[in-house]
């Protein structure tokens, strides 16, 4: 990967920029977080207006409905949306960021064309169906099971943790398929309807008082086979394909809303005299220099994954959600020290911020997870009992 821009690049770079401050200000306010059917609302809207200035799906495969942009292409549309202060892609997020490009990689044809296009134009929103209520960080002890029935699986089961499933359309969904085999080899990954006779959904409420999660029932469901990602049983190499989508990949541009983010830390400390703490501006100078690594880590993620079969993001993407995860914890403890009382303020959204940097280091897999396949996979450590 060749770090410094082209004419071509810097190019698309203004092009971005413009486009940006042209539609931008034509966007409508923003609904309140817990107003979670107008948040799909927006965020879909944000998304059809990138599909129609060919920006959805930038660094998608072509033959995926994407752009095929190349690796620093992608990362200037991250650094130029987040510049701009664009919507994220919230409600958006699981189709965008690993049930598509699971589905771009290990999908069929008919597959592809049925559910990535829906995506990449804001016409379906995806949850994700991995986690359970007994299964904690051990996602292969899932129980949710699916008895094959003729063309349909009928599952019965619950998934916890399911972010934005009220307002989802899709679910990528785990269930076992072969309760007699070893647990890692008898799970298959199914695209399942929400609306589905015999699917619930019980919101759940954070420690920041958003409704984002929800637990879901499956009751005697019926899947067509058809929904199938990837062989039956095989539901474990096609989550690891999710996992690395989501690891390696999914965050990146809240790195660059990271970097804003201290940026703004750094000129109300200024405004406030914290400034003048020097342990406090050593503290901000180190998160400085640990988010400016992330980047740098993120830019060889990127890159790898550019050139691995199918675009799947390697190992390396365990090794920045183990650091992202607590430099995001730490960038909101020092937030707290700056605001000093407001940091109680649920009014402020850097309050709020701070409450949900606590889940970072549990959602995608816990950080024991990541030190784990990091001694394991990279360092060669042997396994623990």
């Amino acid at each position: 990967m060749d770090l410094t821009y082209t004419e071509e690049e810097q190019d698309f770079r203004a092009r971005l920029r413009a486009w940006l401050a042209k539609v931008l200000p034509e966007l409508p306010a923003r609904p309140s977080p817990d107003d979670w059917p107008g948040r799909r609302a927006y965020d879909l809207g944000w998304q059809r207006r990138l599909y129609e200035a060919g920006y959805a799906g930038l660094h998608w495969p072509v033959d995926a409905g994407g752009r095929g942009a190349t690796p620093t292409q992608h990362l200037i549309f991250l650094e130029e949306t987040e510049r701009a202060g664009a919507p994220y892609v919230g409600a958006n997020f699981v189709g965008l960021l690993h049930a598509g490009p699971t589905i771009a990689a290990e999908g069929t044809a008919q597959q592809r064309a049925r559910w990535l296009p829906p995506v990449l134009r804001g016409d379906e929103v995806w949850c994700q169906g991995f986690s359970e209520p007994d299964a904690g960080s051990d996602l292969a002890s899932l129980r949710t099971r699916a008895v094959r029935d003729g063309d349909d699986y009928v599952i019965s089961g619950s998934k916890i943790w399911t972010s934005h499933a009220e307002v989802a359309d899709w679910c990528e969904l785990l269930v076992r398929t072969d309760p007699g085999a070893p647990k890692h080899r008898g799970i298959s990954w199914l695209a399942l309807p929400m609306d589905a006779p015999g699917v619930s959904v019980r919101p759940l409420r954070t420690l920041a008082g958003s409704a984002e999660f929800a637990q879901v029932f499956l009751d005697e469901v019926r899947v067509p086979v058809a929904n199938r990602v990837g062989a039956e049983n095989d539901g474990w190499r096609v989550t690891m394909v999710t996992l690395s989508f989501e690891r390696g990949t999914a965050f990146v541009g809240e790195v660059v809303a990271c970097r804003r983010t201290l940026g703004e830390l750094a000129r109300t400390a200024k405004a406030n005299g914290r400034w003048d703490d020097p342990v406090l501006r050593r503290r901000l100078g180190r998160l400085y220099g640990e988010f400016g690594a992330l980047w740098r880590l993120t830019q060889w993620n990127v890159s790898e994954a550019e050139r691995s079969a199918g675009g799947v993001p390697g190992i390396g993407g365990s090794v920045f959600k183990l650091a992202y995860s607590h430099a995001r914890q730490e960038l909101y403890d020092t937030a707290a020290e700056v605001l000093g009382a407001r940091s109680l303020s649920l009014e402020e959204e850097w309050t709020l911020d701070r409450l949900s940097s606590l889940s970072y280091t549990i959602a995608a897999g816990t950080s024991q997870i990541q030190r784990n396949i990091v001694a394991e996979r990279i360092l060669g450590l042997p396994k623990g009992r």
